[in-house]
């Protein structure tokens, strides 16, 4: 098995996404566990180190299953996607405090022809997104250096939903209305999908994470845990 992404890697990926069932899946196993879970498993043990210099409160975990490397099977049951497997590679290294993707953390995605680097919150719970509206009101200034560090800047854009109107409690005119209508506080970073396939990946991707730590920082503060 590969230590490292391959074109196998995009090619079980680009087969899947043309034969999404069962039978095709259970009858290409192996591929799966030898040029996407594998390698998966072997990046997340390779970021770990790095992880834990400059965000030791993430976790890199190589479990199967319940680890950073999210599931293959999609939850169909609330999905208007009735496909029953995801046609990319998730992997998310969340807050030690989180227990499921939405909990703030850093996320690599990986499909042939899209790749990015993410770092934020994804959907987080009512009680949550209002912590996180209410740091912002509180600390305007501090979010706003935050998302205007030059390196951060020069990476990220932010992405995810926001709501169409103010959020109850906020002006229209609120100074960061912007941001307080985010329901989601996600930065992205798009990348090249032929470097997934380099022997120095996890190196590569941490220093996109590292770049970060302004927003994550903030948002571990707005909370209420480590960064």
């Amino acid at each position: 098995m590969s230590e490292h992404f391959t074109e196998q890697s995009f090619t079980f990926l680009q087969e899947l996404a043309r034969n999404n069932n069962r039978d095709w899946f259970a009858a290409h196993k192996n591929d799966y566990e030898a040029s996407v879970r594998e390698p998966a498993r072997a990046l997340i043990r390779a970021v770990q180190p790095h992880l834990a210099r400059f965000a030791p409160h993430f976790v890199a975990d190589d479990r199967k299953q319940g680890g950073s490397l999210m599931r293959i099977h999609r939850d169909v049951r609330f999905s208007k996607i009735k496909q029953p497997y995801k046609t990319n590679i998730g992997i998310q290294f969340r807050h030690e405090h989180g227990k499921d993707v939405h909990a703030p953390g850093f996320y690599l995605h990986i499909e042939p022809h899209e790749v990015f680097v993410g770092a934020g919150i994804w959907h987080p719970d009512s009680a949550t997104l209002k912590k996180i509206r209410t740091y912002i009101d509180t600390h305007p200034s501090r979010w706003r250096e935050a998302l205007d560090d030059q390196a951060f800047a020069d990476c990220f854009h932010m992405a995810g939903e926001s709501l169409s109107r103010p959020p109850r409690g906020y002006a229209v005119d609120h100074p960061m209305i912007e941001e307080l209508k985010r329901k989601d506080h996600i930065a992205i970073a798009p990348l090249a999908p032929e470097l997934m396939h380099d022997a120095e990946l996890a190196e590569f991707i941490c220093g996109y994470f590292e770049t970060a730590l302004p927003l994550m920082t903030q948002l571990c503060r707005a909370i209420g845990v480590n960064s």
